[in-house]
């Protein structure tokens, strides 16, 4: 599971300012709550998106607090990326490592791509990692 503290204030205008901490560049509005959570996610995977295509850094949640929960598939490409990095593997180098086309490692780091499960699986079993999937009560 991938979330990410958010901060709700009161606007003037009678909006919420949506804010979240770990990522500074997230910044929306809403309307209430519920819309809030909506918008947050999508500025989240917007902001984790623009971090992946330029090299940069994913920071480690914070915990506590309203979080926005990101979508499993999300979580598992953040989690690629991440390895990508910490292992010092570039897209080139993960592909000749899977003897894929450079476009299909692309896909993967792709928030917006409905990328399959397995072949997360495989770029990840290619940098000595596994998936780890787990259920749990939402409450």
């Amino acid at each position: 599971m991938l979330a990410f503290v958010i901060e709700l204030t009161p606007d003037d205008n009678g909006t919420l300012l949506i804010t979240c901490p770990d990522l500074p560049e997230v910044t929306s509005f809403a309307a209430d709550a519920a819309e809030a959570e909506m918008r947050a996610r999508d500025a989240i995977e917007t902001v984790l998106q623009a971090r992946i295509d330029d090299g940069e850094t994913i920071p480690t949640p914070s915990p506590g607090g309203r979080a926005v929960v990101l979508p499993a598939l999300t979580a598992a490409k953040v989690a690629l990326y991440s390895a990508m990095r910490e292992q010092g593997i570039g897209k080139a180098a993960l592909a000749r490592r899977l003897g894929w086309h450079g476009p299909q490692v692309d896909r993967l780091l792709d928030l917006g791509h409905a990328s399959r499960l397995p072949q997360l699986e495989q770029a990840l079993a290619a940098l000595g990692l596994q998936l780890d999937v787990r259920v749990r009560d939402a409450a």
